[in-house]
């Protein structure tokens, strides 16, 4: 009879950690329960799961020891909690109200002239420029009638230039052999930068008196959107940290998301072209030790938020930045999302020819969302850890292009022939928003000595005023 637990790390898990410069002797502190339910796909995003959560726990409780000297924690990853934890927003469920949908009516696949497109309009301002585009009315089928006389690139090439989101299906051979696809070929999910000297920092090391959480009394600016960043942040206000979200005054998230998504956090809204709203950033950031950024390549260089500006007034800062299709090659600076990028590389083909289907057929889950978010939360805990032990900071960096990478790397041996699986209440927890009442999938894993809480409820965007704790 097999044992349940899993004691070897998986070649995978390896290969993450060493990424993010991990000692490798560390991994025999991770356990991973085998029992439980599997995702159904072409690709193995069951264990994809347990594999990154595994790696964010890891990370957390190294950066514990790092913190206190004390020894590193065991760490337990089953099965189940991590597929619940892929499938959060499927298994968000409002309790007396009424959630608003996931996606916008116009977002989805269509058939063009000669294949699909995907198009990605859950902000106002991406369904503006693809309507634009295809001059139709907002709704499916005027969308669909237009789409239909276009050739698949062409539209793809119109809507991003116009400000949009959009992306072909594409074959992974396809892929593999476009400008874009060979030159992100090698990028992993997450690059943990070669550290960087400075001059002083906030401590983080073994602390003066007992903390009782992992990152208690770490600061974390959260200027991220919709899963990847939010998930990563909001994992870590779990685990103790003082998390500030900020968005733009007025800026309106996918509204479906944010009962899970700012868990944890305060959430200020501040104009970063404001010469005073940028007066009040500044403030958050010299008493900060992360910040976390989700938008695109140049969009915060171009508010002058690159890595060496926010250094230069605040020297210890660590630098945590994501993106759809990497840091390199000529998709680069290109807006993107999880099902965009499923697209692009092949996942939704692959996964339609292992279905027999007519249309694409995505992930069972946001799945690089969730795993590079995961990885994310674990790249920063190591970059907190190096600036505890050595002094020096870090910049780390991942993309949606590269946790596709990693997950392609392994198909799953039973395809689509696992059924899916069967939620049921001890797959969620009560928990209070500003909204109502919710259930919601926790955060996946144990840590020895530490069990995950936040003391914020989630609540709307913009709702507090921007200063820390005790400042």
């Amino acid at each position: 009879m097999s044992l349940p637990l899993r004691y070897q790390p998986s070649r995978r898990m390896h290969t993450l950690w060493d990424d993010l410069d991990g000692d490798a002797a560390h991994l025999d502190r991770v356990r991973t329960d085998l029992r439980g339910p599997m995702l159904g796909s072409v690709f193995d995003v069951t264990n994809f799961a347990s594999d990154t959560v595994s790696i964010a726990l890891l990370a957390v409780a190294e950066l514990w020891a790092a913190r206190t000297a004390d020894d590193l924690p065991m760490i337990t990853v089953d099965r189940r909690s991590a597929v619940a934890a892929f499938k959060c927003e499927a298994l968000l469920h409002a309790e007396g109200w009424e959630l608003p949908p996931v996606w916008d009516p116009v977002a989805g696949d269509y058939r063009t002239a000669d294949g699909w497109i995907r198009l990605h309009t859950n902000y106002v301002h991406h369904r503006t420029a693809a309507l634009a585009v295809l001059d139709a009315a907002a709704d499916r089928e005027s969308v669909a009638d237009a789409v239909r006389r276009w050739i698949g690139d062409d539209l793809e090439m119109a809507i991003i230039e116009a400000g949009g989101c959009a992306a072909v299906m594409r074959s992974e051979a396809e892929w593999r052999a476009s400008p874009a696809g060979r030159a992100t070929a090698a990028d992993a999910p997450i690059t943990l930068g070669t550290p960087v000297d400075i001059d002083g920092s906030l401590s983080v090391g073994v602390a003066s008196t007992r903390i009782v959480r992992p990152l208690e009394g770490i600061r974390i600016l959260d200027l991220t959107r919709v899963i990847a960043g939010p998930l990563a942040t909001r994992l870590l206000a779990g685990y103790g940290a003082e998390v500030i979200r900020v968005d733009p005054p007025g800026f309106e998230e996918v509204g479906a998301l944010l009962p899970d998504m700012t868990a944890g956090k305060k959430c200020v809204a501040l104009d970063l072209t404001s010469p005073q709203d940028r007066d009040r950033f500044f403030a958050l950031l010299r008493d900060a030790h992360v910040v976390v950024g989700g938008l695109r390549p140049g969009a915060l260089p171009g508010l002058g938020l690159d890595p060496s500006s926010l250094r230069a007034v605040n020297p210890h800062i660590i630098t945590v930045t994501h993106d759809a299709y990497g840091w390199n090659g000529p998709w680069a600076g290109r807006r993107g999302f999880d099902s965009l990028v499923q697209m692009s590389t092949g996942i939704a083909a692959a996964g339609m020819a292992a279905a027999g289907a007519d249309h694409p057929v995505p992930l069972p889950a946001q799945a690089l969302d969730h795993g590079l978010g995961h990885l994310l939360a674990g790249a920063t805990c190591r970059a907190l850890a190096r600036l505890a032990t050595t002094g020096k900071a870090s910049d780390v960096r991942g993309s949606l292009v590269g946790a596709a990478n990693a997950l392609m790397q392994s198909p799953t041996p039973d395809g689509n022939t696992v059924s899916a699986p069967r939620w049921d209440e001890r797959d969620t927890v009560a928990a209070t928003t500003a909204w109502g009442p919710i259930r919601r999938a926790p955060l996946a894993g144990h840590i020895d000595g530490h069990e995950p809480r936040w003391s914020i409820d989630a609540g709307p965007l913009g709702r507090d005023t921007p200063r820390w704790d005790a400042t």
